[in-house]
């Protein structure tokens, strides 16, 4: 079962004409949207279901620099600036605090892989600092294990899924943007060799530049065109808990589980370990780009080869334009979450904190979450499809550099100076050669 969302009112009309189409209506997508709605262009933002419905909306909630892949960090920190300033500038509610992010050590591998990323930090003028094990017990009072360290920056900060992106896209929305729901974009129009216009289930949209921000589903979108995306997905499980008490207003995560404390005085919590591999197809077709990823996270991740597999293996991946897609096939897609793991992270918690002992569960829901061979996004043109623009596989880090994501990938479509460099983001990194390795935290 997904989390609730916000609900947006979306556009009843199909606009004949816009200057962009931005295909995907999460946090990246929507962002993007209200970016390129400030520089006076025409936007379209299409959803085959509704905004924020799956990943968006299914995550932890952190908005952080910690921890960052060192090419990423420029874009976490203009992420994290445009957090601040997000609820004045769009008259909404994201839920955003300013409240700190804690990564806690488990073992002394763990604790020098903190004091190296320092550097990183130094670099950028980042508050970030190392805790004493003392100093852990300092800023968690009702802590009962003794940890070696810490890695604490009070810069960063959390937010609340289920309300930002709905409240960006409704900014947006104000701003002139249509927001289509229940509206899959099917295929694309061409003209003279460039992007003319997009076919929806609705009816086409003719436009100048496409910017594709479908998450888990871009892969197969490409694949229609004959594009290579080495794009795999991992499955999330992540659980929502009654109100208790404060034990830290910051986000915390350690081995045994990670939490955030919500506006609303609940918890959201998860696992700080293992995901969920479903082995698919894909799989074993970019298995070679994916082998250092397996190295640097195998301890992390699970395995499963389920029905998934012949789901994609037997999935369309050319269809007409006029008729049904795979894409308005699964409106939303909603996984059921690793109850066995929840159970554990609940129960780790409470030996932790037994002053949350009484906490209960309120719902469990899982979300899958695109991935790269470097956990690194592609934010880039498509140099095969002229006016066709990618910005995915945000590899977990979507939700908390979203807004930046949105506004460097808006001003790359939009032709002007960005925000920070597109070099570390392009796609052709994934086959010219470069060692595709993740390097964050």
């Amino acid at each position: 079962m997904s989390p609730p969302v916000r609900p947006v009112i979306a556009s009843e009309r199909l606009p004949a004409k816009v200057d962009v189409v931005v295909i995907g209506g999460g946090i990246v997508g929507v962002s993007a949207a209200w970016f390129l709605t400030k520089q006076g262009l025409k936007v379209a933002v299409c959803e085959k279901g509704v905004i924020a419905g799956e990943q968006s909306s299914r995550n932890w909630g952190f908005c952080r620099q910690q921890g960052r892949d060192p090419k990423e960090l420029p874009l976490a920190i203009e992420a994290l600036r445009i957090w601040r300033n997000l609820d004045a500038e769009i008259e909404g509610e994201t839920g955003f605090n300013q409240s700190g992010i804690m990564y806690i050590a488990g073992t002394k591998n763990e604790l020098e892989k903190y004091e190296a990323w320092i550097k990183h930090a130094e670099l950028y003028q980042l508050d970030t600092r190392l805790l004493t094990s003392r100093e852990i017990k300092d800023f968690l009072p009702d802590l009962q294990t003794d940890y070696q360290g810490a890695l604490w920056t009070a810069s960063d900060g959390r937010a609340e899924p289920s309300e930002a992106t709905p409240e960006i896209a409704t900014a947006a929305i104000r701003h002139g943007a249509k927001m289509l729901t229940n509206c899959a974009v099917r295929g694309l129009e061409t003209s003279a060799g460039k992007v003319s216009g997009v076919v929806t289930e609705k009816g086409t949209i003719t436009c100048d530049a496409v910017l594709l921000s479908g998450g888990v589903w871009s892969s197969l979108f490409l694949k229609r065109y004959g594009i290579a995306f080495p794009q795999l997905k991992v499955r999330s499980s992540v659980m929502r808990t009654t109100a208790d008490s404060e034990v830290t207003p910051a986000g915390i995560w350690c081995p045994d589980f990670g939490i955030r404390r919500r506006n609303d005085g609940k918890y959201t919590l998860s696992r700080g370990g293992p995901s969920t591999v479903h082995l698919v197809p894909d799989s074993f077709r970019w298995m070679g780009k994916f082998w250092n990823a397996f190295l640097v996270e195998r301890e992390k991740l699970k395995f499963s080869i389920d029905g998934n597999f012949f789901r994609e293996l037997f999935q369309d991946t050319q269809w007409a334009l006029d008729t049904e897609s795979p894409f308005e096939r699964t409106r939303i897609l909603d996984p059921s979450p690793d109850h066995k793991l929840l159970d554990k992270a609940l129960a780790e918690l409470k030996s932790r904190f037994p002053v949350l002992k009484e906490l209960e569960i309120e719902e469990r829901w899982a979300g899958m979450v695109d991935v790269t061979p470097d956990a690194i996004a592609c934010i880039a043109p498509m140099q095969q499809l002229p006016g066709l623009y990618l910005a995915s596989g945000f590899s977990g880090h979507g939700f908390g550099i979203g807004p930046g994501a949105g506004k460097l990938a808006a001003e790359m479509v939009a032709g002007i100076p960005t925000c920070v460099d597109l070099e570390p983001f392009r796609y052709t990194r994934f086959f010219d050669g470069t060692i595709l390795r993740p390097d964050s935290l």
